[in-house]
């Protein structure tokens, strides 16, 4: 008999263990953070450095702050860039202009994010992200989408920009369902 024959017949003589019943447990939802926010680490922040001294991308961020949606455009190639680029991909030129977005658009797809958010933001589940339409443009846009529950949520429903301001007084986006 071989040795692989011997190990599998020792194995089978052997009695099987019975593991004990599996039961569902729900976890204990945290206590929500009493006091200022904590500043995360830098690897473990999702939203952007925006100052001027920190990016090249900063008019992005003042643009926001205003209230306006902007991104990038290549001058050479009329190509219209999205995220914001400080550099065509297309055409390698650092020839680009900031230009004003659409407002506005329409759901094109979305998921609920009902479990495992972002360190420090485990209390605002469940939520709706989406990718947006933007009207008169050829671009799609990921974002959060606000005002709605996330069994209600449709593709096609119309939104619009929010921009958001942080805890720390940094700018961001969002996309409200307007309907």
């Amino acid at each position: 008999m071989s040795a692989l024959a011997e190990v599998a017949e020792r194995k089978a003589s052997k009695p099987r263990k019975r593991r004990g019943a599996v039961t569902a447990t729900t976890p204990a939802t945290p206590p929500p953070p009493s006091g200022p926010p904590e500043r995360l680490p830098y690897l473990l922040d999702l939203y952007p450095l925006e100052s001027p001294t920190q990016t090249r991308l900063s008019p992005f961020f003042e643009a926001l702050h205003q209230g306006r949606f902007t991104t990038t455009r290549c001058r050479k190639d009329g190509k219209l860039l999205w995220p914001p680029r400080v550099v065509c991909p297309v055409c390698h030129t650092a020839e680009l202009e900031w230009v004003d977005l659409p407002s506005t658009g329409r759901v094109y797809a979305f998921s609920a994010l009902l479990a495992g958010a972002p360190i420090g933001q485990e209390t605002d589940l469940p939520r709706v992200v989406g990718l947006v339409e933007l009207d008169g443009s050829p671009l799609r846009l990921f974002g959060r989408l606000l005002g709605i529950d996330w069994r209600e949520c449709r593709i096609g429903l119309p939104v619009r920009v929010e921009p958001l301001t942080l805890a720390d007084g940094r700018a961001y986006y969002a996309f409200r369902v307007t309907q």
